[in-house]
């Protein structure tokens, strides 16, 4: 391979080969060339070239495909490439492996971290949508080893003026994607961590009064599925994901229960609820269709998604300041007032702490079937006064009549 002093005017002065290539290399920087060959076509093709021995082998760079660099700069770029040669770099290697980084953007790894998931449906529509929607766009074409925390609490910033409680979703989803990416060798660390997680209210505390109650139930009057399903909520004080995703299958007209099974309950414990008069009745006026399982919702094999309908209730009813889920805090609390035992009311919202917490959990096995219909009849015979002004009475177990 000839060698010479590779300038500008002795570069354009190289007579290119008829066929295949020939390397030019410099007299005075070992490892300097420059590379002429004939491309498809005939194109001739020219090129600076870096080339230096490591491991064993020879490895060689381009350093400008396309041949707009001077002889001066590719010297340079050159001189940088050995230098970290010499320092114990492989500059060809890691050019490669950040290549093979590159592919790894954060849209192509969102859609394997999805694929290895195992969450219930609703759950993964909702990861799903923070991980692919709007929410971390301008991250999505970024090699997940090149997203900063910066990058992180870019987007963070804009999703909490949409509210803290998606931003603070939104940021969860996300560290634990990264914390996969982690796992899996995609990524050295999670930018997610250090950024500022957005500030709440901490705990809600809010609890419906009697006359918040009333007022609320009779805006529900207007037999809509959201009216339908927040009636039932205040009935069983139940998560609303729990309801808006109630099936037929799941009700036992005969034996007069309702049985949420465990991929569908928060905690993954099957939950038996009575369906006593009140409910039964609710749920007798539904229509059932032959062409879909869930009592809510429409063309949708989640249930009911149309929460955003509450804003429409509240201008009815005009309570403010209450959420759906405050419902289930009421119900409880009601229950407590009206004597029913913690742990009673502990297994009406299926809840696994108190006195179901730690060792007591192991052995205690009781779902306290007999306790729970019982305080749920005391429950809807305290809502019967409150909405319409009867008199208390017994409830028995609905059963859907013949």
């Amino acid at each position: 391979m000839p060698t010479t002093k590779l300038t500008n005017k002795t570069v354009n002065a190289i007579v290119p080969p008829t066929a295949g290539e020939v390397f030019y290399f410099d007299d005075s920087l070992t490892g300097f060339g420059y590379r002429v060959r004939v491309g498809a076509h005939g194109k001739l093709l020219r090129s600076w070239i870096c080339q230096y021995k490591r491991a064993g082998g020879t490895r060689r760079m381009t350093l400008d495909a396309s041949g707009a660099l001077t002889a001066d700069q590719a010297r340079a770029k050159a001189k940088e490439i050995l230098a970290a040669v010499a320092l114990g770099h492989d500059p060809q290697a890691e050019k490669a492996n950040r290549r093979d980084k590159d592919q790894h953007v954060m849209r192509a790894l969102v859609v394997d971290y999805l694929a290895a998931k195992k969450v219930r449906p609703r759950t993964m529509t909702a990861i799903t949508g923070y991980l692919t929607g709007p929410h971390f766009k301008s991250l999505h074409n970024m090699p997940v080893d090149q997203i900063t925390r910066r990058d992180v609490a870019t987007c963070l910033l804009t999703i909490k003026k949409r509210g803290p409680a998606l931003a603070g979703a939104a940021r969860n989803t996300l560290s634990a994607f990264f914390a996969w990416a982690m796992g899996e060798g995609l990524a050295e660390s999670n930018p997610v961590i250090g950024t500022n997680a957005p500030k709440t209210n901490g705990a809600r505390e809010r609890v419906l009064s009697d006359a918040e109650l009333r007022t609320i139930w009779n805006a529900c009057d207007d037999g809509s599925e959201h009216s339908t399903i927040v009636k039932l909520l205040i009935l069983t004080g139940c998560r609303r994901a729990e309801v808006g995703d109630m099936t037929w299958r799941e009700i036992n007209f005969e034996g007069g229960t309702w049985t949420i099974p465990p991929e569908r309950s928060k905690n993954g414990r099957q939950h038996v609820l009575p369906v006593l008069p009140m409910m039964g009745a609710i749920i007798d006026d539904l229509p059932h269709m032959a062409t879909r399982d869930q009592l809510f919702g429409e063309r949708s094999s989640h249930g009911f998604s149309r929460w955003h309908c509450k804003a429409d209730l509240d201008e009815r009813c005009g309570v403010t300041g209450w959420t759906l889920h405050d419902l289930r805090r009421t119900v409880a609390t009601r229950m407590a007032d009206l004597g029913v035992q913690p742990h009673v009311i502990e297994a009406v919202l299926n809840h696994q702490s108190g006195s179901k917490r730690g060792i007591a959990g192991v052995y205690n096995r009781s779902p306290y079937a007999n306790e729970v219909r019982s305080a749920l009849g005391t429950w809807h015979d305290h809502l019967r006064a409150v909405t319409a002004g009867g008199k208390r009475k017994v409830l028995s177990l609905h059963r859907k009549t013949a």
